[in-house]
C-alpha cells in the first residue's frame, strides 16, 4: 500500500481542489480496488480535502475457496465466531498507519484525517472518535444484523453519542446516492475548512 507492500499498487488519489488541509483515506471492500471509490469520492469531494483510495494486495481468500483477489487480510468465514487472520489484520493496520503517517509528513495534522471504508470496521483507542456506519437493509452478503451488532460493539467501546448508524431501504451490498450524501455531510462536519 505505501511502499512497504510491493504486491499492491500505489493508492488512487483525488487531489484537493485547493490547498489540502485535510485527508480522507477510504478502504475498498473484498475483491474491489480503490479506483471506483476514488470516482465516488470525486463525486462528493470537498475542495480542501484530499481523498486517498488505496488498493489491497492480491491474496488467496479462504472464504472464497482460496481464490486470489484484492483483500486487506484473509477472511476465513462470515460467521461472527470465526477464526480471524490476526497477523494479516495487524499488517493491514500497519499499512493504513503508514498512509496516515505519510499525510502527516505532507503537512496534514492527524486530527484532520478521516479513515473510512466499504465493508470495514474501524476500532480505535480514541474514545472520542466520531463514527458513521452505513448499512443496506437488503444486503445479502453482510446481513443487517451484523451491522447492528457492530454498531452496538462500537458504542460499547467508544462514546456512544459519537456513533451514528444509518440504514438504507432496498440497498444491497453497495452504495447509493443518499448514503454518499450522508458520507459527504459527515466528512464536511469532521473536516471543516480552515479559515486562514
Amino acid at each position: 500500500m505505501c511502499g512497504n507492500n510491493m504486491s499492491a499498487p500505489l493508492p488512487t488519489i483525488v487531489p484537493a481542489a485547493c490547498k489540502a488541509t485535510a485527508a480522507v483515506i477510504f478502504l475498498h471492500g473484498l475483491g474491489d480496488t480503490g479506483h471506483g471509490w476514488a470516482q465516488a469520492m470525486a463525486g462528493i469531494r470537498t475542495p480542501h480535502v484530499k481523498y486517498i483510495c488505496p488498493h489491497a494486495p492480491v491474496m488467496p481468500v479462504t472464504l472464497n475457496m482460496n481464490m486470489a483477489m484484492p483483500s486487506w487480510f484473509d477472511i476465513i468465514s462470515l460467521n461472527p465466531n470465526a477464526q480471524e487472520d490476526e497477523s494479516g489484520i495487524k499488517r493491514a493496520a500497519e499499512n493504513v498507519k503508514a498512509l496516515i503517517d505519510q499525510e502527516v509528513k505532507n503537512g496534514i495534522p492527524s486530527h484532520r484525517i478521516v479513515l473510512g471504508g466499504f465493508s470495514q470496521s474501524v476500532i480505535s483507542k480514541n474514545k472520542d472518535i466520531s463514527v458513521l456506519q452505513c448499512h443496506g437493509e437488503a444486503d445479502p452478503l453482510v446481513p443487517l444484523i451484523f451491522g447492528q451488532l457492530t454498531v452496538e460493539k462500537l458504542k460499547s467501546m467508544l462514546k456512544p453519542s459519537n456513533v451514528t448508524f444509518k440504514t438504507y431501504s432496498g440497498m444491497t451490498h453497495s452504495a447509493c446516492p443518499e448514503e454518499m450524501m450522508d458520507i459527504k455531510q459527515f466528512i464536511e462536519k469532521q473536516l471543516p475548512p480552515i479559515n486562514s
